[in-house]
């Protein structure tokens, strides 16, 4: 795993962007296609805005996963995920080979099922991630599943995950906020080639601590990437104000 301090959130975004562009050409150029997952939230905004600008990737050669969804939240919810990826992404780029959503107004097993077939015929080349205030790596909240071979899984969100949506604007309620959601697996985000995790704002501190220097565990879903060879992990000034001096 290796971990970059940028100035800025904006600075964060703009070299992460860049690294997840190159990776996406190289696979595109070595293997004719590129296989990625998109995360969301309000830590992908500015890597998204660099990679959608970036005029060197052929998107018709390009297959999209994305991490995680709300079950039973409608698209056309500002807390969708499916909503963020179309406004945010997939209505900014030109048409994709193929474009995988979760479905959560689907039976959740089915989609989990159905989304678990799919990524099976579609090694990932790179996976964009963050961090979320409570340690989990996409919904897998603590203490995550680091056992499951399900690529998609049904999981339970806990309080400090469901106080973050509701922080960051997606939700007018703390109540409106749903208890379930459809997450891609752990085990399956640590088959990507290359995983590029991008964690700005002071808020996501004390989780950037803990996964980045406390042994892997459950309890800190997102330590597990310590572990993936090629990792690397973008922050601010503020998200890792407090690491251990020398850490990086």
């Amino acid at each position: 795993m290796n971990v970059q301090i940028k100035q800025s959130p904006y600075e964060l975004g703009q070299t992460a962007g860049v690294e997840a562009a190159c990776l996406i050409r190289q696979a595109i150029e070595e293997k004719g296609i590129a296989n990625i997952i998109l995360a969301t939230g309000t830590s992908q905004f500015e890597t998204l805005n660099r990679l959608i600008n970036d005029e060197g990737i052929d998107w018709a050669r390009v297959v999209m996963f994305h991490l995680d969804e709300y079950i039973g939240l409608p698209m056309t919810h500002a807390g969708s995920f499916r909503k963020y990826l179309q406004d945010r992404f997939l209505s900014k780029v030109g048409a994709l080979k193929q474009v995988h959503l979760i479905n959560g107004e689907a039976d959740p097993a089915a989609e989990c099922i159905r989304l678990g077939n799919a990524i099976a015929k579609h090694p990932v080349d790179v996976a964009l991630v963050g961090i979320g205030e409570n340690g989990h790596l996409a919904f897998n909240d603590p203490p995550a599943d680091f056992v499951t071979e399900q690529p998609y899984i049904v999981v339970d969100l806990d309080e400090p995950c469901r106080n973050q949506q509701y922080g960051e604007g997606w939700f007018s309620s703390m109540n409106e906020v749903p208890r379930k959601a459809i997450s891609m697996s752990i085990k399956q985000i640590l088959k990507s080639k290359n995983i590029i995790c991008s964690v700005p704002e002071e808020r996501k501190a004390t989780a950037v601590k803990n996964c980045l220097q406390l042994p892997v565990s459950n309890l800190h879903p997102a330590s597990i990437l310590q572990q993936h060879p090629a990792c690397t992990v973008y922050l601010d000034i503020n998200s890792a104000a407090l690491i251990s001096p020398g850490f990086v």
